[in-house]
């Protein structure tokens, strides 16, 4: 299954950035390539995540994004909760103890687990940050830079947050490779 059309995406041709924007775009882009005739391998990654997606490039360039569109959701009936806000009802399960103490908090257990969940969010956000930013980068580099000089060491300096090291490490490589694994691993922006 495809990532969402809006997905932030970047495509190579080889080790040259071929283009960069949604995913509507990239594969309009890269089909249009494909078919001028470029020979090089092209590879297109989801820029969250550093994956690759794979594109499904035959027939013409809206058949092709016409097939990364979702299928339609089947209505659902109306449910309980407060769909208009986005609260969306699901099962937890607790110990009694711990019902026991939400049912005594001001506001109730679902305005208690909210604030715990925001709380434990925003604490942990930064180092949730960084570690995907590191994972997203890795996933990149293993699909397209796993031969270069340096690959290992460069791993290694990533994942110990030394960026000046790192970049260092992949002088070497490829402009637009070097520049798209330090922007994943070092220059993305947080995520509310």
């Amino acid at each position: 299954m495809n990532p969402p059309l809006s997905t932030a995406c970047t495509a190579f041709a080889g080790t040259r950035r071929l283009c960069a924007g949604t995913l509507n775009e990239v594969a309009a882009a890269v089909k249009d390539a494909v078919d001028s005739g470029d020979p090089g391998a092209i590879l297109t990654f989801e820029d969250a995540t550093g994956g690759v997606i794979d594109l499904d490039l035959r027939g013409t360039k809206d058949d092709v994004i016409a097939r990364l569109a979702p299928p339609p959701l089947p209505a659902e009936p109306p449910g309980r909760g407060r769909p208009k806000l986005g609260v969306e009802g699901r099962e937890v399960t607790l110990l009694p103890r711990h019902w026991a103490w939400l049912s005594a908090q001001p506001g109730g257990a679902s305005v208690t687990l909210r604030k715990l969940v925001e709380s434990a969010r925003r604490s942990a956000g930064a180092e949730q940050h960084a570690a995907a930013a590191r994972e997203a980068a890795y996933r990149f580099m293993s699909a397209l830079a796993g031969d270069y000089p340096g690959y290992e060491d460069a791993l290694r300096l990533m994942f110990a947050g030394d960026r000046a090291g790192f970049e260092q490490q992949i002088a070497a490589w490829p402009a637009d490779v070097r520049a798209y694994a330090v922007r994943l691993a070092f220059d993305r922006p947080a995520v509310a």
